[in-house]
């Protein structure tokens, strides 16, 4: 099998590794993590550098794949960035757990993680390093723009729009016909029954604006809206 690497050892990182491990297709052979020691273990592997490891990684081992296997949709795509700069021919692998049910007629990127559970329907698309996680739902001729996330048991019905770097909480519910705007986070539990634009924080039954929010703000701490 290939040898690919995970750039990013937290919580995420565990569950793609469980994700890659139970396809078969590839090979881990380690963690890139630009806060923590070298050496540490993580689910059997450990944490070989950081990502300026990488030119080292293809010339001395022949490892020109991974993911990044990071939450946050900002931090992931400032991530990509980094590695682009390093090195640009770099590739970037998905990961589909076994459970996941996509339609044949569903689109999804490079760099995309697909949760154990998660249902993807026809003509559905995933942007580039987007998320799908644990038994999130994505209904038919709905679009994922890049780097966008589903958190688990979200509910998104047919023909809704999410723009780039949005991010959907826990248990939320968006109906059909939905368009979501860019850098956009809807709160746990939220159901959203009318369109919602940029940069907002929205969350409640129904979902209503509650704040402006700036590009980049973490969100996944923050225990009111995720």
């Amino acid at each position: 099998m290939e040898n690919i690497i995970i750039i990013g050892a937290s919580g995420h990182a565990k569950v793609i590794t469980d994700i890659i491990e139970k396809n078969g297709q590839y090979e881990i052979f380690g963690f890139l993590d630009s806060f923590k020691k070298i050496g540490t273990n993580i689910l059997g592997y450990q944490i070989i550098g950081d990502e300026n490891h990488i030119p080292y990684l293809i010339e001395k081992e022949g490892i020109t794949k991974g993911i990044i296997a990071i939450g946050d949709n900002w931090v992931r795509k400032e991530m990509f960035k980094k590695i682009k700069a390093i090195n640009h021919s770099f590739d970037f692998i998905s990961a589909i757990h076994p459970s996941a049910s996509i339609s044949n007629y569903a689109t999804i990127g490079r760099g995309v993680a697909v949760m154990a559970g998660t249902v993807i329907n026809a003509e559905a698309q995933v942007g580039d390093f987007s998320i799908v996680n644990t038994n999130a739902s994505l209904g038919h001729d709905s679009i994922l723009e890049k780097y966008c996330s589903l958190s688990s048991g979200v509910i998104v019905g047919g023909n809704v729009s999410l723009g780039k770097f949005t991010t959907i909480s826990i248990g939320a519910t968006i109906v059909n016909n939905i368009t979501i705007g860019k850098h956009t986070v809807i709160g746990t539990g939220a159901v959203v029954v009318r369109n919602i634009g940029d940069f907002q924080v929205a969350y409640g039954i129904p979902a209503k604006f509650v704040r402006k929010r700036n590009k980049g703000d973490n969100y996944l701490r923050n225990n009111d809206i995720s």
